[in-house]
């Protein structure tokens, strides 16, 4: 047997030697036990797609999830009959876990209205691509409300409500649309929270002009102050102020000294002399 056939001889045999070690190991691994450890766990309930606001739950909307004991969510519920009937407060994605402040009472009903606050109301305005933000106004975002009045002579634009909260963005049907899972159309009706006097600005903007929804950062909630643009500003001419109308001065009458009535004369006396016989009289006549 020469050199080449003996490495051929000892390679063959280091590699059955390998393969008998390896099965052999292989085997003694898949005798050891399994040992599980066990770690407590609870149950809570998520939803199983994404729900927008003032949704009734029910129990094709939820399901249970088996939670680490450890690191529960606080607020969040362990059977589907607690969450089951009550309206949603605010929007939640798939598979994230019910809580309690997302959730309006039994008694309060459910669609858009248990989600306002006391003393705020909710108000849908008509836009479209353009005036919504080419669609990137979604629910929880915030906008300025900017309305133009054209005039024949000239036009105005200003800011009249400011860092506006966005409940919804589409009509309900829209909403359904989405939890069927269709495709939604561009949202043509978005709805704001506002104050009794935001809504009567509003309401008077979009009779007398157009409006325009400005998006905003959330975290910039400075009130938007500015003086508004007009025609005659934004093409670089000078605005002239309307003339001051000044309101006239009355003037008091000047005060005459009194006149005083002159004495009347008094009357004239006449007197006559008399001679009667031997005697002479002086009489007085008036």
């Amino acid at each position: 047997m020469d050199r080449h056939q003996r490495h051929i001889v000892v390679m063959c045999v280091a590699v059955m030697t390998a393969a008998v070690a390896s099965f052999g190991v292989y085997l003694t691994i898949k005798r050891i036990p399994v040992r599980e450890v066990e770690v407590a766990r609870r149950y809570a309930v998520v939803a199983t797609r994404a729900l927008p606001t003032g949704v009734r739950l029910t129990a094709q909307d939820v399901r249970l999830v088996p939670w680490p004991a450890s690191s529960m969510v606080p607020g969040s519920f362990s059977s589907v009959d607690a969450v089951e009937n009550r309206a949603l407060l605010a929007s939640v994605v798939e598979n994230e876990p019910l809580i309690e402040g997302k959730l309006a009472s039994s008694d309060e009903g459910a669609g858009l209205s248990p989600a306002i606050p006391r003393g705020m109301r909710a108000m849908s305005v008509k836009v479209n691509d353009v005036i919504g933000v080419a669609g990137f106004i979604d629910p929880g975002t915030r906008v300025d409300l900017v309305v133009t009045i054209r005039k024949r002579d000239d036009s105005t634009s200003r800011t009249v409500v400011s860092n506006v909260q966005v409940l919804t963005a589409g009509t309900r049907s829209d909403q359904q649309k989405t939890k069927d899972g269709k495709s939604a159309p561009s949202a043509a009706v978005v709805t704001l929270l506002v104050t009794p006097d935001d809504a009567e600005r509003i309401a008077l903007a979009q009779s007398e002009g157009q409006i325009m929804l400005v998006l905003r950062n959330p975290l910039d909630t400075e009130p938007t102050a500015t003086s508004g643009v007009r025609t005659a500003a934004l093409l670089g001419q000078s605005v002239e102020q309307p003339p001051e109308v000044k309101t006239p001065v009355r003037r008091k009458a000047p005060v005459l000294p009194a006149v005083t009535a002159p004495a009347p004369e008094p009357p004239r006396v006449y007197k006559v002399e008399a001679i009667r016989a031997a005697k002479r009289t002086e009489e007085v006549v008036q």
